[in-house]
């Protein structure tokens, strides 16, 4: 497979390039195989008999077709191979194996002169390739003395469809081999079974052999090579072969659309969709998909980061995803594809990704027919947000329909109860799932363990854990990451060096998930120095990493140490993000350094161009406050571009009242600011004690009546 001996003359199957259409790219493949094969001296035929039977094949009416058939055996009007062919033809077209079968016994009992002919044996192995039946072609694949171009198509895209990748591309190399040209059907099946399994050298190959034999203008081995580059996830050749299509087609564009969404570039999925509309191409069920998709992940991705994508299609300027996904909804119902079961899947994923679980619910509500993936997605939309009371209904309701569950319908019931905290629940479905014999999958073991995990059941997680490597299952990075969780919360460092151990001599300690997740164990254990040494172990350092230490010396009051390692970042050029600064900041705050926390500060808005977030301003404040700067503090919270939280207030209050060291009034912190929880006691209890502190009664006996216009008391041990 090192280097094929592919032959690099001009391909004599091939007629022009531009004419070549994908549309119709079957019919005219069968259409040739019926004019290259065909046998003149297999016995006399009527030819108008053999052109009705030809037409009435091409339009799927094979019960006519063989009406013919039979009224020629009865007036005993001799049958050609070519009407078997045509016959066989229309059996292709419609995947009639039975009527196929009873057509390949006819030849059979017709004799040798029938059964040996090379055209009817190839028909026959076209038709049993496209029916995918192993056995029967590969028998007469097996039979020819020289198989053709039509014969290595039907084996080779029969083992491709299959899943029989290497078998695939060794007929695609022996073929080459024996000087049998590909056509434009092999050579994306060749394509095809390369992706699958990611063999981009021999891709390219196969690329530059087909540019040498004539295929550099044929749209479908073009989009078959965005298609095969895309899945290896080398997007700039992709785009190379995708801006070379002479004349694209909706399947270029589908193919370009599918490569970006599959690497995770939601925006330029967006993008390339509002370009095919301009084109004028009228998008395709895998187009409309593809669009919802993006929409649904850059609304997930920009969750909680306040961000909003820019989008352009069919000259509508829209300003965020959900509008978006409205519109490719809107474009569905108008062009009848909301019918259609993969497009309405992904309305319902787009919608109950930006947290509009009513809509979601109303495109269920409305489709005329619901499959198993339909009924999926919305049981996990209901389980992501904990709702397993809805995700349970519906799981139910589809047994009612006579959809049986599979694997992914009991991970997402598993998921709902986890998310609400009903672990028995989940371990008793866990259990029912079994019991039904569908076997659990490594997502199963990965959502039960985490979950377990977040859920404070450690030891249940632990023994799962167990459970599954005595099964011999092979845990991935996730499932790791969620054991360590459970030491975690468990704060048991014995059980940590345990999974530490099996990590090193599994080799998972090359995961940035895993590495981050020790040293977070190890520093939420007390043991900063082992936190220290699988930092120090970890050879690829991404940003998660840096901020898991960072977050260790937060934890214990290392402030120099972290400020040190932001340092060597800033050496190294590592820009740092959000989270870098939230742990520089709790580490400064704990630690007393005022000065070094403000030019951390100032250092995020200046030069990283970061927009301080409330975890930030928490962390300054209660470092003013600690220092006793209760102005600067006040003015930090009158100047929030954001409403504070509860725990800035109390402690400012609190610690107000502790030192006695200003004279504080309602002025210098707006009255708003600070009751931020109206039905609060404990906040007006604090500020009016605050106010007495200074001697300020009239002040201390205002906030008490406005607490007994509010109808609040004060709390037993509050203050």
């Amino acid at each position: 497979m090192a280097s094929l001996p592919l032959p690099t003359q001009s391909n004599p199957l091939l007629g022009p390039p531009k004419s070549m259409k994908t549309k119709n790219s079957t019919q005219i493949h069968e259409a040739n195989l019926s004019k290259s094969l065909g046998n003149v001296n297999g016995g006399v035929c009527n030819t108008s008999f053999l052109h009705q039977i030809s037409s009435l094949a091409k339009q799927g009416l094979n019960h006519e077709a063989f009406r013919i058939l039979n009224q020629m055996e009865a007036d005993e009007i001799p049958v050609g191979p070519e009407i078997y062919g045509e016959l066989l033809q229309g059996c292709v077209y419609e995947r009639a194996l039975r009527e196929g079968q009873q057509i390949h016994a006819r030849i059979l009992k017709n004799g040798s002169f029938f059964s040996e002919n090379e055209y009817l044996v190839t028909k026959l192995l076209v038709f049993y390739a496209k029916c995918n039946c192993s056995t029967e072609a590969g028998d007469l694949f097996g039979r020819l003395r020289r198989p053709n171009v039509f014969s290595w198509a039907a084996m080779i895209g029969l083992n491709c469809r299959n899943g029989f990748h290497e078998n695939a591309l060794l007929g695609f190399c022996e073929m080459v081999e024996i000087g049998v040209f590909p056509d434009n059907f092999v050579v994306p099946n060749a394509l095809k079974s390369c992706s699958a399994l990611q063999l981009v050298g021999i891709g390219r190959g196969i690329h530059g052999y087909a540019m040498k034999i004539g295929f550099g203008e044929c749209v479908y081995v073009l989009s078959s090579l965005v298609d095969f580059y895309g899945k290896c996830g080398v997007l700039e050749d992709a785009l190379k072969v995708f801006a070379q299509i002479p004349e694209r087609n909706v399947v270029s564009w589908n193919s370009m659309l599918v490569s970006f969404l599959q690497n995770g570039l939601d925006e330029e999925t967006l993008q390339l969709f509002s370009e095919m509309r301009v084109d004028g191409v009228q998008p395709t069920r895998v187009s409309i998909t593809s669009f919802l998709s993006a929409s649904a992940n850059v609304e997930a991705v920009d969750e909680g980061r306040q961000a909003h994508a820019i989008a352009v299609t069919s000259g509508l300027e829209l300003d965020n995803i959900l509008e978006l996904g409205r519109v490719g909804h809107g474009f569905c119902i108008r062009n009848n594809l909301d019918s259609d079961l993969s497009v309405m899947s992904a309305v319902i994923d787009l919608y109950s990704s930006c947290g509009k679980m009513e809509l979601a619910q109303r495109v269920f509500d409305v489709a005329t027919s619901r499959d198993l993936v339909v009924w999926n997605t919305l049981i996990f939309a209901y389980a992501q947000y904990g709702l397993s009371g809805e995700a349970l209904k519906h799981f139910y309701q589809m047994q009612l329909h006579g959809l049986h569950p599979n694997v992914v319908s009991w991970n997402s019931i598993i998921l709902g109860l986890l998310q609400n905290r009903q672990v028995k629940e989940a371990l008793d479905m866990f259990s029912q799932m079994q019991f039904t014999g569908v076997n659990p999958t490594l997502i199963t073991w990965t959502t039960l363990i985490f979950g377990l995990a977040l859920n404070g059941c450690g030891y249940e997680a632990i023994w799962l854990f167990g459970q599954m490597l005595s099964m011999n299952i092979r845990p991935s990075a996730m499932v790791i990451a969620g054991v360590i969780l459970a030491c975690a919360h468990m704060v048991s460092i014995w059980y940590g060096r345990v999974i530490h151990g099996y990590i090193m001599k599994k080799g998972f300690l090359s995961s940035v998930s895993v590495a981050v997740s020790l040293i977070d164990m190890y520093a939420k254990c007390g043991s900063i120095d082992l936190a220290k040494k699988v930092f120090d172990m970890v050879s690829n350092k991404e940003m998660p990493v840096y901020n898991a230490m960072l977050s260790g010396y937060a934890l214990h009051r290392q402030a120099r140490e972290a400020l040190e390692l932001y340092q060597y970042m800033q050496h190294f050029r590592t820009k740092p993000d959000e989270i870098t600064f939230t742990a520089l900041l709790s580490a400064c705050s704990h630690a007393g350094l005022a000065d070094e926390a403000v030019k951390v500060f100032t250092e995020m808005i200046s030069i990283y161009h970061i927009k301080p977030q409330r975890e930030h301003y928490d962390c300054m404040v209660s470092l003013l406050v600690n220092r006793g700067s209760f102005e600067e503090a006040c003015r930090i919270i009158s100047a929030l571009p954001f409403k504070p939280d509860d725990h800035v207030v109390r402690s400012l209050l609190t610690l107000c009242k502790e030192h006695y060291m200003i004279k504080l009034d309602e002025k210098d912190v707006p009255r708003h600011k600070f009751m931020v929880e109206p039905e609060n006691s404990v906040n007006y209890v604090s500020f009016a004690k605050i106010h007495a502190a200074h001697g300020r009664w009239h002040g201390a006996s205002r906030i008490a009546t406005l607490m007994r216009m509010n109808g609040l008391r004060k709390d037993c041990g509050s203050s």
